[in-house]
């Protein structure tokens, strides 16, 4: 008898702990979902110098047509991600694509995040 209650006792402690586990852990947000923290400003597009960029640090990767290679496609990019989206990617790297926010400045980043943008 003192076998069973004890093992009932056992039991009963496991699924208060799982109880507890379950309503004690904050609940996760996609990331997907999460806004980037940086509003990029609206402005004209400055394609010449985005162009000069572009051919100075992104061409070997994406392609000089914006056809991708090693990196994507970034030919209709504007139509998959935003301005913020392109502006954090840009300067914080993602997967196999380099951080650029020690190589250019942040008017530059922007001014490539809003050229990228317009390409959908």
């Amino acid at each position: 008898m003192n076998k069973w209650f004890m093992s009932g006792l056992i039991a009963l402690a496991c699924v208060f702990g799982v109880y507890l586990l379950a309503t004690a852990l904050p609940e996760k947000e996609p990331a997907a979902d999460k806004e980037p923290a940086f509003a990029v400003p609206d402005r004209a597009v400055d394609a010449e110098a985005s162009e000069q960029i572009y051919r100075a640090l992104c061409i070997s990767c994406h392609g000089d047509q914006l056809q991708g290679g090693v990196g994507p496609a970034l030919a209709q990019v504007g139509s998959s991600m935003t301005k913020e989206q392109l502006y954090e990617t840009i300067k914080k790297g993602k997967r196999g694509m380099p951080a650029f926010e020690n190589r250019l400045t942040e008017d530059e980043i922007i001014t490539i995040a809003t050229w990228l943008a317009s390409h959908e």
